[in-house]
This record gives C-alpha cells, sequence and structure tokens, in this order.
C-alpha cells in the first residue's frame, strides 16, 4: 500500500514568498512491519550482500555479551503486538518475565570482533533524494548496537554504497550480534513506502526578519481562532432556554448538544504551526532539512573536506506525534492509536532522533551524526 502525506494546511509559500529559497525535498520512507527480500528497500531486512564479502564487524573494545538477547527482543514485540487488545495469558507473561538483561553465555571477550546489525538498505530507484557515489544505486547501513563508542558514548554506524547489478550470490543466512546493549537498538524488520514530500528550513536558521514575519502571522492566526471560538460560545450560549423549559434546536437535552459540540469540536483542524506542520516532516526519512528542536542549530561539517553536511537518513522514533499529526499519511487516519503505525520500528536512539550526514562534494567522505 502506498502512503499519502496530507496537504499541508497552508501553501506557506504562498503566504512568505522568501521560503521558496529554503525548500529542499526530502523521501519519507514510512516503514511498516512487514518481511522483505534482499532485492527489496527495507528496515532490518536481509541484505543484498554479496556471499563471498566479509560482513562488517565491531573492532571497538567495549562489552559485548551483556544486555538483551536479539531473539527476546523479537519475542516480546511479537507477543505484546499479538496480544493488543487483550490481557496477556499466563503463558505470555512467563515468558516475557523471563526475558532480562544480563550477561548471556556463551559471551564474546570485550576484544573480539562482533557482526554489526544490517538496519536499512535504500534502493535509488525507491529513493530520490538518496546521493551516493556516482554509479551506486544501493546504500546499507548497519550499527553497533552498544551505546559505548566515541566521547558521546553513541551507537556506531557504518555505511556501504554499492552497485546493485555487481552482486551476484547473495550471503545468507546473514549474521548478527546475540545481544544489544538496549531494546530500543534493534529495529523491528519493516517494508518501506517510499513517499517523495517538500520540506522548509528550520525556523532558527531562516533570517530574522523572516523569522519575525512567521511569528507574527502565527499570532494572527491564534487570535482568529480564540474569536471564532468566543463567537461560538455565545452563539451556544443563545441558542440555549437557560430556564430550562427547552434545549438548543435538534437537541433533547442541553447536555446532548454539549457531547455534540465536543466532538464537533475534537474534529476541527489543530492550530497551524511553522515548526510542525509546514516546514520539517517527521519519520523515518531520506534527505531533506535537519530539526534542530532540542538543541540550537550545530555545524555538521564534512571531516575530510569541510564542506557542510546535509541529512542523509534520519532515524525517528515514531512516524509522527502529537504536535506533527497533521503528517500522519491519509491511509493511516483511522490508525493513529496504533503502535505499528506510530512507532513501527521500535528504536530510540539519543533523545528520540538521529541523523546520519554525509559530504555533498564527496559522498565517500567520512560521515558523521547528530542527535535530537
Amino acid at each position: 500500500m502506498t502512503r499519502t502525506t496530507p496537504p499541508r494546511p497552508v501553501d506557506v509559500e504562498a503566504v512568505f514568498p522568501a521560503l521558496a529559497r529554503h525548500r529542499r525535498t526530502t523521501t519519507r520512507l514510512h516503514p511498516r512491519q512487514g518481511a522483505a527480500t534482499p532485492e527489496e528497500s527495507s528496515v532490518a531486512g536481509p541484505l543484498l550482500w554479496p556471499a563471498d564479502e566479509p560482513w562488517p564487524v565491531c573492532t571497538a573494545v567495549h562489552p559485548k555479551g551483556t544486555g538483551h538477547l536479539l531473539s527476546d527482543v523479537r519475542l516480546s514485540r511479537r507477543i505484546r503486538d499479538e496480544a493488543r487488545g487483550r490481557d496477556l495469558t499466563v503463558e505470555e507473561r512467563r515468558l516475557l518475565d523471563g526475558m532480562t538483561r544480563g550477561t548471556h553465555i556463551p559471551a564474546p571477550r570485550d576484544a573480539d570482533p562482533l557482526p554489526i546489525l544490517a538496519v536499512a538498505q535504500l534502493y535509488a530507484r525507491d529513493v530520490p533524494d538518496l546521493v551516493g557515489p556516482g554509479g551506486h544505486d544501493l546504500l546499507q547501513v548497519f550499527w553497533c548496537p552498544f551505546e559505548v563508542h566515541g566521547p558521546e558514548r553513541t551507537i556506531d554506524v557504518a555505511l556501504r554504497w554499492r552497485r546493485s547489478a555487481d552482486v551476484g550470490a547473495v550471503l545468507t543466512p546473514q549474521p548478527e550480534p546475540p545481544v544489544a546493549g538496549r531494546e530500543e537498538c534493534v529495529p523491528t524488520s519493516c517494508v518501506l513506502h517510499p513517499e517523495r514530500v517538500v520540506e522548509h528550513e528550520y525556523l532558527g536558521l531562516l533570517g530574522e526578519q523572516l523569522q519575525e514575519g512567521i511569528a507574527a502571522w502565527e499570532e494572527d492566526l491564534l487570535d482568529e481562532e480564540d474569536e471564532e471560538d468566543a463567537e461560538d460560545e455565545e452563539d451556544a450560549y443563545d441558542a440555549y432556554d437557560h430556564d430550562g423549559s427547552s434545549a438548543p434546536a435538534d437537541y433533547a437535552t442541553y447536555e446532548e448538544y454539549e457531547a455534540a459540540m465536543a466532538v464537533a469540536r475534537a474534529e476541527e483542524p489543530e492550530e497551524i504551526d511553522y515548526m510542525s506542520d509546514l516546514s520539517i516532516a517527521p519519520g523515518w526519512k531520506v534527505g531533506g532539512f535537519a530539526s534542530w528542536h532540542l538543541t540550537d542549530p550545530g555545524p555538521v561539517d564534512c571531516p575530510a573536506c569541510g564542506t557542510p553536511m546535509p541529512p542523509l537518513l534520519t532515524v525517528a522514533t515514531v512516524e509522527c506525534d502529537g504536535a506533527s499529526r497533521s503528517w500522519l499519511p491519509v491511509e493511516d487516519r483511522d490508525a493513529v492509536d496504533d503502535p505499528r503505525v506510530i512507532d513501527p520500528v521500535g528504536v530510540y536512539l539519543g533523545r528520540g532522533l538521529m541523523r546520519v550526514h554525509t559530504c555533498p562534494t564527496d559522498p565517500a567522505h567520512p560521515h558523521r551524526i547528530s542527535f535530537q
């Protein structure tokens, strides 16, 4: 099934033509739980990995046998998914209670090379905003699922670009580490439904005059909404016979009228906000802009040539949340409370969002990661 982002509630470039200079496309990946093949784009699916090529490993020295068994993580998610809407059975509770974090035997030594996790596979044919080295049409993303790397103590991300036509026999089975430091470092297998949309730059990186104009415009919208709400309340008050002898027209009681109005208010579109509704799409995506909603914007420059590095891949905890609900795909509007839609992958990195940045001058230069 395709996924379709609803039109933005306002054509923001019509209101602020200067934003045309601050637009960029991004490909929303819309991961949904399912099994892919090596010939398809996916999250945590099997890779088009050559049978005669060594699998990437983590060689950093750190504890590698302490944490959560990947098999436990996957079983736990399956149990909870199957039990959605009902109480857990005694057997399901017993299985979940038996899953604990700890040291698992046999445990690899801290210096042993450890296979790293296949996180994503992206074909250029599916993802228009995927930009890699010339002639390479496939990106494969890995990480070591232990947040112990570097001075910031994070996961370690590895990228592999390749020409898919050069791959002959595919490696099977494909290696993976038996243990992850946290459950939230293990992605659930998902198929992708790529969709290209337009974004506008993070508010704090726009010019001062443009920022002030947007802030004033949002304030005016709030004032208009307050006036409309006040008028609606006054009309409702006037429609009711306050001596209790009659209810508003078409309603048996005033309580019934109030309940109907509450439903109507809930169905009204929420207030429009540039940051939430008109600028940067939430969820897993390729390309587009970086959001700096938790910190001040920080430079992410190429360590090889100093060129500013835009985000290549954004890894997010949720497809959208309350603040960004307007981005929920049309096809999922009736599943807004379904965790398989809102949090299909099950990862939580940093404070909920991780970006992989690559150099636009030469994508083969070392990448960088940033968190929000």
